[in-house]
């Protein structure tokens, strides 16, 4: 999961809007009640997909939070239950492996062997714990990390010629196990099929829009890069990642809901809204700009510049520089702390990555234009 579902509070409306931050709300708390308050970042936007999918085939359930920095010091209801535990359990058992791969690359702050020791036990007491939490519910989350896993050998054995969704194949079967889940914990087994092939194609498009988002970073810091890798241009990576919405579009009508509104929004209108954001305006230049270094997209929150507005006071630590510099592990726990404490991943605009430094959007962020009506929404075609 890589968090590119990252919708817009206009384009969700109130109701829709609430019931997206019960999700997400939710993730993080089912993280910290099962597996401590460091976990809870691994919190991100796509993992609250598979808790609104439990809700949107049976029925709601919502517990009374506390007040949140994050929401402003005010109170919320938030989902609970299964969805959320599941969440919870597939988004930390990922988080684990990422871990796991910084440590053996020695990236960043694992550069030092002490540093990667502490990395090393966090992703082993992750792991196990997403295992215990994900076998309570029946799920086994083994074929999560042995999809992970296997991602370094694909990577290795691809070379321009090969398909990048050879190399995509991992995060998909991985992505596919857990969304069909779902069905099993909402006593809909006839879902599973239907929902396997969503969460297929979601893993897909997910490990796609990354790849395109990263590749001018990646090329200039000579970081592996499956476009680059496999020689696949952004015409074609961006015809992949269409067909990938339309097959979770098909999917989704295949699947029976109780109540799909929020389910419909995020994986249809916002899945086709991360691939705009992701490649701009290049279907306009696409037979001008076969290669992979051709026409990169900068996102957003990356072309604003040093820092944004406002960029002092409480928000004036930790700077937002470019280019981005990471952070040790001391200073980026101290980071995550100060950001939660000041609200920074809510409303400031971008936010510089705790350990990265790389800008981030805001959990509040609205890409809409002056005068943008998002209610009117007709982003992917459906008759809605």
């Amino acid at each position: 999961m890589f968090g590119i579902i990252r919708p817009c509070r206009n384009r969700l409306g109130p109701e829709l809007g609430e019931s997206w931050l019960a999700h997400l709300c939710g993730l993080c708390l089912a993280l910290r009640d099962d597996h401590g308050h460091l976990a809870r970042v691994a919190t991100n936007y796509d993992g609250l997909v598979i808790s609104a999918l439990v809700e949107a085939q049976s029925e709601r359930s919502r517990r009374s939070a506390g007040p949140c920095a994050l929401r402003g010091m005010r109170s919320a209801d938030v989902a609970v239950g299964t969805g959320a535990r599941l969440a919870a359990s597939v988004s930390l058992v990922l988080a684990s492996a990422k871990v796991g791969d910084h440590v053996s690359d020695g990236d960043g702050v694992f550069a030092r062997a002490p540093i990667r020791g502490i990395g090393r036990q966090v992703a082993r007491r992750w792991a196990a714990q997403a295992e215990a939490t994900g076998l309570d519910l029946g799920f086994d989350p083994a074929v999560l990390v042995d999809a992970v896993r296997r991602q370094s050998s694909v990577e290795a054995a691809a070379g321009v010629g090969t398909s990048v969704l050879a190399v995509t194949e991992p995060t998909e079967t991985a992505a596919g196990e857990a969304v069909a889940q779902t069905a099993v914990l909402t006593g809909r087994p006839g879902n599973a099929v239907a929902l396997r092939e969503v969460g297929r194609l979601f893993g897909r498009l997910a490990h796609l829009l990354d790849a395109v988002e990263d590749l001018a970073e990646d090329r200039a810091s000579g970081a592996w890069n499956p476009l680059v890798a496999t020689g696949t241009t952004l015409v074609e990576a961006r015809r992949l990642c269409d067909d990938a919405a339309w097959g979770i579009e098909l999917a989704l009508r295949e699947v029976e809901f109780a109540d799909d509104r929020l389910v419909h929004v995020l994986l249809v209108h916002e899945v086709r809204e991360s691939i705009r954001r992701a490649f701009g305006d290049m279907h306009a230049h696409a037979h001008k700009h076969a290669s992979p270094e051709a026409h990169v997209h900068t996102p957003p929150s990356a072309a604003r510049g040093h820092e944004p507005g406002p960029g002092s006071g409480l928000w004036a630590w930790p700077k937002l520089v470019r280019p981005p510099h990471g952070r040790g592990l001391v200073p980026a726990c101290l980071a995550v702390l100060y950001q939660c404490g000041t609200c920074q991943y809510c409303c400031r605009d971008p936010y510089p990555g705790p350990c990265s430094g790389k800008p981030q959007d805001a959990w509040c962020n609205c890409d809409c234009g002056p005068g943008c009506d998002c209610s009117g929404c007709d982003c992917c075609g459906c008759d809605c």
